[in-house]
């Protein structure tokens, strides 16, 4: 009876763990987004300024939402196509450099074809997509040919597109100027960007096709442990070399974004996108080990991100507070998120 006892308390504890995994990204979002004009009111009210009531905050306005969601939409692009990569237990570090080539590629292209989306110049928009799909698609297939730790090729290939970017504009900066293209950002319907529902269409897009097709259910096949899955008579190598392709493409949608929303191509256009789509896939709640997550937690994690980089601005703190918070959220998820009596080693 003390076993059956003991075994039922094992089993609740892991039922607990599961349910405060599953529902802490939501609800450490839900603070933060209370907390800020909380800490907004305490700042004026110390300045000596009138009292600040919710709904007049400065944060908690429909003006800071759009900028919030403006600012996160590149990095939920490249967070996406990171995610389905952690769902199959790999890691892509090569987004930096995905970015900025297509990016740059993109804003060469669009020129040359015209410079306006009401002529050929939309070819430019596939043609990166093309590009970024390619550059994935080295990235696993030097990973499963070779067997190298995908951590390292990707890092590698994303020196390569900096680099390539680098090389392509001479260090110059390539202006995107068309109306039709820059109505991704000047555009509003109820408020916010054309390119936030661009965003959300494509977020609908990777949902569906990691919960409803057989490939997205592959992914947590592979993530979930890669030699049943081979037993099976699953095709790993295949499925992981789709995987970096599509997370290519969906990096490609960041860097279309993120030209859209500041009309300019440059060899930076990738910077920070590192840190911000891992953080943001850590802290939403997918596991690094693969097999646990999804894009849906991914757009919590970079929601959290958002609004804390934002609310710090809002309330005055500086840059390197906002950096060590965000180290720090990242490191906490992942010490929530491990049963590290499964995990007996670091990947």
């Amino acid at each position: 009876m003390t076993g059956i006892a003991a075994d039922g308390d094992a089993s609740l504890g892991i039922m607990m763990r599961d349910v405060i995994v599953r529902w802490a990204p939501l609800l450490v979002l839900a603070f933060l987004v209370l907390l800020f004009p909380v800490f907004e009111w305490l700042e004026d009210f110390r300045a000596g300024q009138d009292h600040v009531y919710l709904l007049d905050s400065r944060f908690f306005s429909i003006r800071n939402a759009s900028r919030i969601a403006v600012a996160a939409t590149p990095g939920l692009m490249v967070a996406i196509g990171v995610t389905f990569i952690i769902i199959m237990g790999s890691i892509d570090l090569s987004m930096e450099g995905t970015v900025s080539v297509t990016a740059v590629i993109f804003a060469f292209a669009f020129l040359a074809l015209g410079g306006t989306l009401a002529g050929w110049a939309w070819l430019a928009i596939p043609l990166a997509m093309l590009v970024g799909a390619a550059m994935g698609m080295v990235n696993g297939l030097i990973h499963v040919v070779f067997r190298i730790p995908s951590f390292m090729v990707s890092l590698a290939m994303g020196f390569v597109g900096t680099g390539l970017a680098l090389v392509l504009t001479g260090g110059d900066r390539i202006r995107v100027e068309d109306e039709l293209f820059r109505a991704l950002l000047t555009v509003r319907w109820l408020n916010f960007p054309i390119m936030c529902y661009v965003a959300l269409l494509a977020l609908l897009v990777a949902w569906f096709i990691q919960s409803r097709t057989t490939l997205g259910r592959n992914f947590y096949a592979v993530g979930g442990g890669e030699e049943l899955a081979q037993a099976s008579g699953l095709n790993v190598t295949r499925v992981r070399v789709l995987g970096f392709a599509l997370a290519g493409i969906f990096f490609a949608l960041g860097a279309l974004m993120a030209v859209g929303r500041i009309g300019i191509a440059e060899t930076a256009t990738g910077n920070n996108f590192m840190f911000i789509s891992i953080t943001a896939v850590v802290v939403g709640g997918t596991a690094l080990w693969g097999g646990i997550g999804g894009v849906l937690n991914t757009m919590v994690g970079v929601l959290i991100v958002y609004v804390i980089t934002n609310g710090m601005v809002v309330i005055g703190l500086p840059n390197w507070l906002q950096d060590g918070v965000l180290g720090a959220l990242v490191i906490t998820a992942v010490v929530l998120s491990t049963n590290r009596r499964s995990i007996s080693f670091v990947k």
